[in-house]
């Protein structure tokens, strides 16, 4: 019998992590048509409002329903904007581990808003579903993904070799399949205990921590 998460939301003192809802299809649409999301995800470009309906409405309740993972809109708690998305995937509950991978908007970068939400998962799903590992995985030149990895207390595990398919620039101002390598991060709970006693760098790190202190 397949294991699922439950419905949830999660909340911090900046943001709040939900299940997508129909109002934010015109957002994630723009969201996932930055260049940058284009370049470091497999997403479909271009990415249209028809793939962010059928990504918020059925693809990702899918997720959680299945047993694959859990999908969250990250939402400013003030604004109720939306700021990104978080995805764990390639969920093994014999194992209790699962991926974490995170989007931001163009507009909503440069605020600690992605380490703030992956700790907030992580938190959760060590303390209350009882997990033992998260594994983010980074493309190689990906530096921006790789100082979340890092900020949040994740372990650099190793290299898969030319093992991500990204995206790059043609010189007709198009897109073309790049290969990369890809870094291989990892977190355990004991991980979060030892990032809890470093002085925070970002506001992430105490928004975070004080909903699950």
């Amino acid at each position: 019998m397949t294991s699922t998460f439950p419905d949830i939301s999660i909340s911090t003192d900046r943001l709040v992590l939900r299940p997508f809802e129909a109002q934010d299809v015109p957002a994630l649409a723009e969201m996932m048509s930055d260049e940058l999301v284009t370049a470091w995800t497999s997403v479909p470009h271009p990415y249209t409002t028809a793939h962010a309906r059928d990504w918020a409405l059925r693809e990702a309740p899918a997720e959680r329903t299945s047993g694959r993972g859990i999908v969250f809109a990250v939402t400013e708690f003030l604004t109720h904007r939306l700021v990104g998305c978080v995805h764990l995937h390639h969920t093994d509950w014999r194992a209790l581990s699962a991926e974490v991978g995170y989007v931001v908007a163009p507009w909503a970068r440069g605020e600690g808003y992605a380490c703030e939400s992956v700790l907030a998962v992580a938190e959760w799903l060590f303390n209350d579903q009882k997990f033992e590992r998260l594994e983010l995985r980074t493309a190689a030149d990906n530096t921006a993904s790789q100082q979340v990895a890092q900020k949040t207390g994740c372990i650099s595990e190793g290299v898969l070799r030319n093992a991500w398919i990204g995206r790059g620039r043609t010189g007709d101002g198009g897109w073309t399949e790049l290969r990369s390598d890809l870094i291989i991060w990892s977190l355990l709970p004991e991980d979060l205990d030892e990032l809890r006693e470093q002085p925070a760098g970002d506001p992430g790190y105490a928004a975070a921590f004080r909903d699950w202190s």
